[in-house]
This record gives structure tokens, sequence and C-alpha cells, in this order.
């Protein structure tokens, strides 16, 4: 499942978007576009890219000139960095995943000066698993027949399915750990109340009867 973040400091905003889909979205010069995909483990993912310049004289958008880019940066679900570097103005990344989780893949432009204001159009394309795998290359490269090439996408398939299963098998562990601790902290919390309520009225109880006996009441 992919989720789109729109990142206009400070506002961010979430879109669902499918697992592997192509779409495009304005930017400018202050603006990142990060996307959070939930991706297993040793899973290849290739993000394509083209970047068109807004032209006010047409009101459309041409091809950007050679000098802008986009700087592309992917953190895993640890947050640490797993690319970050600065591509031309129509690329092809790849990647792939070493831990299940949600990856954050981040765009944003290599400079604020060179469109002043102008806003770029970012056409993006995501694919994950065997939707990255180029089969028609594979074929040629290893001379595979029809029937051959059918069987190597049934069995990557296959395996993209297991590892979606097991990455299911992963979330449904971090939040059974989860639940339980939170029941757990729940559940002290709650007996940590009690401890404090039945102090507190031992000490009322206390109190009133020495001031009873102060008055000579008892």
């Amino acid at each position: 499942m992919l989720k789109l973040i729109s990142i206009v400091s400070p506002f961010i905003i979430l879109v669902w978007l499918p697992l592997s889909s192509t779409l495009y979205f304005h930017i400018g010069e202050t603006e990142r576009k990060c996307f959070i995909e939930e991706i297993p483990d040793e899973t290849t993912v290739i993000v394509n890219y083209k970047v068109e310049l807004y032209d006010p004289k047409t009101g459309g958008f041409m091809p950007s000139s050679p000098g802008i880019g986009m700087h592309v940066e992917a953190r895993d679900p640890d947050d640490k960095t797993i690319l970050s570097r600065v591509y031309s103005s129509e690329g092809r990344i790849s990647f792939t995943s070493h831990t299940p989780g949600e990856h954050v893949i981040c765009l944003y432009s290599n400079s604020s000066s060179w469109f002043s204001g102008t806003q770029l159009r970012v056409h993006l394309d995501i694919q994950v698993g065997e939707h990255a795998i180029d089969y028609a290359n594979v074929a040629q490269k290893e001379k595979l027949s029809e029937l051959q090439l059918r069987v190597r996408q049934l069995l990557d398939q296959v395996e993209q399915i297991t590892k979606e299963q097991n990455y299911q098998r992963y979330r449904e562990e971090r939040f059974r750990q989860t639940s339980e601790s939170t029941n757990q902290r729940v559940l002290w919390w709650s007996i940590t109340q009690t401890c404090i309520l039945l102090v507190m009225g031992a000490w009322q109880m206390r109190h009133l009867k020495s001031f009873f006996e102060a008055k000579k009441l008892v």
C-alpha cells in the first residue's frame, strides 16, 4: 500500500494510492514530496520519474532544462538512509529493502533559485516486487521461450506472495506485542490508582480519627 505525503512545512497531507501506480504532482521551490511504501524484506523497488518545467507563456509544461534535477532520498523503517543522491531531470532509481515495514521515498528540487517560483510537474512511477522486473529484457537475456517466461513470472509472483504473507505475519506480531504492552500498562496503571486511593482513604480515616480524639468526640 502506497501513501503519499505532500510536505509543505508545516502541513502534511496523507493520500492512499495503489501498490504500483503512475501519477504526477506539482512541486515548488520549498516543497518536499514523500511517499510511504509498505515493503516486505528483500524486495526490489524501482522508481521512474520525469520532471517538466512550467511555461508561463503557454500555460503548460515543457521538458525541463539539463540543469534541473531532483534530489531523491529513501529511508528504511529504522529511519536509516538507503539512498540519497541528486539525479537529472529524468531517471530510474532502484533499491532493495532489507527490513520489512514502511519505507519513505522523498523527492525535492536540487535548487531553490533556478526556476524563480515556477512550478515543476513530476511524473512518478513506483513499482514494487515482481512489478519492477522487466520480463521482456529477462526473456531476451536468458533466451526464454514464452512458456518459460510465463513460468518465471508465476514463480516470481509466488515468491512475492510469500513475502507479503510473511510481512503480514510480521505486522500481526508487532500489533500483538503492542496490544499486550498497552494492556499491561493499563493494568498496572489501574493497580497503581487503586493503591493510591486505598492509601489516601487510610490516611483520611486516620486523620479524621485524630481530629475526633483531639475534639474529645470519641
